[in-house]
């Protein structure tokens, strides 16, 4: 009962217990029948609630938001309906994908009735409906997916959810606002082989990229030999520059072959050039 009618049924009644008590009971007694037509007759929905009423077995019509009037006895409230936005969890354990893999899927829907009449005449327990339909409609999904498509398409197989529901609860007055899968479990087995196959993956591709930087690598090697070779003053600053690179480190003893001493004096490597040209010619 509504506060408002709770109120007037208070009041009705205790001006009856009032007349009654001043030695009227004719008085009286009216007030305790009008207190029990008003707890019978005045209704209240609240601003997202929807009342749908039968009078003598037909529809009558949907009543609210707000204060209605019903007769009592010959009216009947037989749903009181709340169009907020639901939500219904819902899955699916151990269902086949199409690549035979069973899968358990965990996914929440939510949804609400744009239409109350049908709600409450088209179907006997909408809110069981709905559940039944979601998990049907889920293992259809599964059924009818891949694994790689379940695991990485989450979006689309949520509007294809969403779509199918909307589809069968439709004629319920329902409509379904999304779908959200919330987890995908598969087996252990077959995670250790996912887990395998995607290292496996990751060291092929590092194969690929460190083989095409050694490709890389032994081209500049090329190069870099090939101008050493036509710049025997270029080769003896890069030994210079490597021996440079070496002392930097302190407490280090080099030791170096007298041929690569020999090989920085200017004179050695200009007459070494000569004799090389010499050679050629």
């Amino acid at each position: 009962m509504n506060p408002i009618t709770l109120f007037l049924s208070a009041v009705c009644i205790a001006i009856g217990a009032a007349f009654i008590a001043s030695g009227h009971p004719s008085l009286g007694v009216p007030f305790f029948v009008l207190a029990v037509i008003v707890a019978a007759a005045l209704k209240m929905a609240n601003t997202w609630e929807r009342f749908v009423i039968l009078r003598a077995g037909k529809l009558l019509g949907v009543r609210g938001p707000g204060l209605f009037l019903i007769i009592p006895v010959v009216d009947n409230v037989v749903a009181i309906i709340d169009q907020r936005i639901q939500t219904t969890a819902f899955s699916a354990e151990q269902a086949l994908t199409k690549d035979t893999v069973p899968v358990n899927v965990d996914a929440i829907i939510f949804w609400f009735v744009h239409d109350a009449q049908k709600a409450a005449l088209n179907i006997t327990n909408f809110r069981e409906a709905i559940d039944r339909v979601a998990q049907t409609s889920l293992r259809e999904m599964i059924g009818s997916a891949m694994l790689s498509a379940l695991l990485s398409e989450r979006n689309a197989a949520d509007q294809l959810l969403r779509n199918e529901i909307s589809r069968k609860t439709l004629d319920w007055g329902i409509s379904v606002k999304s779908v959200e899968i919330r987890d995908v479990a598969i087996p252990v087995a077959l995670q250790d082989a996912m887990s395998r196959q995607a290292q496996a993956e990751r060291e092929k591709q590092a194969r690929v990229i460190l083989g095409s930087a050694e490709a890389a690598i032994a081209g500049q090697f090329v190069d870099a030999a090939r101008t050493y070779a036509d710049n025997p003053g270029a080769m003896q600053l890069r030994a210079m520059n490597i021996i440079y690179e070496t002392t930097k480190e302190r407490g280090t003893t080099i030791l170096m072959p007298t041929s690569m001493v020999d090989s920085m004096n200017p004179a050695f490597a200009l007459a070494l050039a000569g004799r090389d040209g010499g050679a050629a010619k």
